[in-house]
């Protein structure tokens, strides 16, 4: 089999009109960059209020292991699928990050016959966004230090600044340094540091942002630092956010590709699914609900920190309602939550599938807490037995659901036809009740152990008394009525990344809270969590080149 570079490179791709015309985009409310990848305009967007929305269905998984579950790849297998039995889909997509790239990650463009291209374009600088988005937060990280250096008029207290610069890209050693050192003319000397720009509060907003005014108010509101009176700090204060809006107007066009099948895809911003809230922006989601029938999106990681986010807080505050949702899983993550090890996931094992399915069962559970009916996606690999996948089929149908075995990555869109068949009937016959799980009226901290709690399966939050403080003090400040967004691991339930399938009993320890005013939620740091990631010992970066032909390799 082809790598998916290869097949990504072989692809037949149409001009980026010929894809906007499948969605009725006129030629003119395109920017385009090159021949296969385009913006749509604001303007374009603006004129499309007062139209009905199709449907709208949420793509998630299970918790992720090293053995690979493929959440993206079905997104854009299903969306295919959809558009080959007769329905006018659209794909909406995170835009991937560079750090993830030249790590240990990977691309984030699908994989096999299921993929969004031009595949290195979209894996690389893209349309620029992400360098948009770092040189917008770096200008207010600039601006805070230069208003600092020129009297500090505004009394920053330059131990209580809370704003860090940003790169894209992993890199440990600037976690945290020590900034303007070198004498008199350059400034005060204070701890800061580094996050990676997908980690950005500016990359949550553009994300959430409905347009360039709401964007600029938001930006408006980030909080930057404190006082020595404990009062906060803005970036309006500091006159940031007219400029800040300059270097984002371009970023906040939805970006318009392709699938291998020729079917149209938005991929719009991309924040990280730990520290934020991994949903692509709110801007393109409700562009392709109005043009599109059916819409497949994804939302980061496993369906406890991803499909709680995108139902808590994108779909509560842009007024989304998800007519139904997919569970990816496959038989070898399962096994490795049932206790095999990888090196032993090739051989049949239908007792410690079974074991795992645990895992697969609770996000079941959660996803019909927020009354949006499920379907199960079983992503094939070759390794899978008969007896497994009659395994996983069986657990579904315990748990009400059905399971689907999906064959996009070999066969592309004829290997999702059953699961577009059967998401069509889910929305046209099992009528959602969508509702986020809790109101906005409840205490923050009682927010914090009603996720814990209902999603997570654990006994109960510990906080200490400063954390439960502070988040007393935003309330009383008015901003009580923000939802919360859960930082922690992805690899479980629980904190504990090594504790795999459905843990109960445990607790979580909630390390620190953190106001995003700008964004419009509080994060909420649970166990360690990196907003900085590290190179592994052999980074992908390690192999990838250009070949004699100035063609890329080793990007996948």
């Amino acid at each position: 089999m082809a790598s998916d570079i290869e097949i990504a490179r072989a692809a037949k791709m149409r001009p980026i009109t010929e894809i906007g015309a499948k969605l009725d985009i006129p030629p003119e409310a395109l920017e385009s960059y090159g021949s296969t990848k385009a913006k749509v305009k604001s303007s374009f967007i603006a004129g499309l209020n007062g139209r009905p929305d199709g449907k709208l269905i949420l793509v998630t998984a299970i918790n992720p292991t090293p053995a690979g579950e493929g959440k993206t790849t079905t997104t854009v297998g299903l969306g295919d699928g959809l558009n080959r039995i007769g329905k006018r889909a659209a794909m909406c997509l995170r835009e991937p990050s560079l750090g993830p790239c030249f790590g240990m990650k990977g691309g984030a463009a699908g994989g096999g016959h299921a993929q969004v291209v031009p595949m290195e374009d979209i894996n690389l600088h893209f349309t620029g966004d992400f360098h948009a988005i770092t040189s917008a937060h770096n200008l207010l990280s600039a601006l805070i230090d230069n208003h600092i250096y020129w009297g500090n008029t505004l009394e920053i207290d330059v131990r209580r600044v809370t704003w860090r610069r940003v790169m894209d890209m992993n890199d440990r050693s600037l976690r945290e340094i020590v900034s303007s050192l070198g004498g008199v003319a350059n400034g005060f000397p204070r701890e800061a540091g580094f996050d990676i720009t997908v980690a950005s509060e500016i990359m949550a907003i553009l994300c959430l942002a409905t347009d360039l005014a709401d964007l600029q108010e938001r930006l408006g509101n980030i909080i930057i630092g404190y006082r020595r009176d404990r009062s906060a700090v803005t970036a309006r204060d500091l006159e940031a956010d007219g400029a800040m809006t300059v270097l984002l107007k371009e970023a906040m066009q939805p970006n318009l590709v392709q699938t291998l099948e020729n079917n149209p895809a938005f991929i719009h911003g991309g924040p990280f699914a730990n520290i934020a809230h991994g949903c692509n922006s709110v801007i393109a989601t409700r562009t392709a609900l109005k043009l599109a029938d059916y819409v497949v999106t994804e939302a980061g990681f496993g369906a406890d920190l991803g499909a709680e986010k995108f139902f808590d807080i994108k779909c509560r505050k842009a007024g989304l309602s998800p007519a139904a949702a997919v569970i990816v899983a496959t038989i070898r993550a399962l096994k490795m939550n049932g206790g095999v090890g990888k090196d032993a996931l090739g051989e049949e094992n239908v007792e410690a599938l079974k074991k795992g399915c645990a895992n697969l069962g609770r996000h079941i559970e959660n996803v019909k807490q927020f009354g949006v009916p499920v379907v199960v996606a079983i992503n094939h690999f070759v390794t899978d037995t008969d007896a497994e996948v009659e395994a996983i089929k069986a657990y579904a149908a315990e748990q009400g659901v059905e399971a689907v075995l999906c064959q996009h990555w070999a066969k592309g869109s004829e290997g999702t036809e059953e699961l577009a068949r059967k998401v069509v009937e889910l929305v046209e016959h099992d009528s959602a009740q969508f509702a986020p799980l809790y109101e906005d009226d409840m205490p923050l901290f009682a927010k914090i152990q009603t996720v814990a709690r209902r999603i997570y399966r654990a006994d109960d939050v510990a906080a200490d008394k400063s954390v439960r403080d502070q988040l007393h003090k935003w309330e009383a400040d008015g901003f009580g009525h923000l939802p919360v967004c859960m930082a922690k691991t992805q690899y479980s339930f629980s904190t504990d990344p090594n504790l795999r399938g459905a843990p109960t009993g445990h607790m979580v320890p909630v390390r620190e809270v953190r106001l995003s005013a700008g964004a419009g939620f509080i994060v909420v740091i649970c166990g360690e969590i990196m907003t900085m990631p590290g190179l592994p010992k052999v980074p992908s970066a390690n192999h990838i080149r250009l070949d004699a032909d100035g063609q890329i390799e080793g990007l996948f």
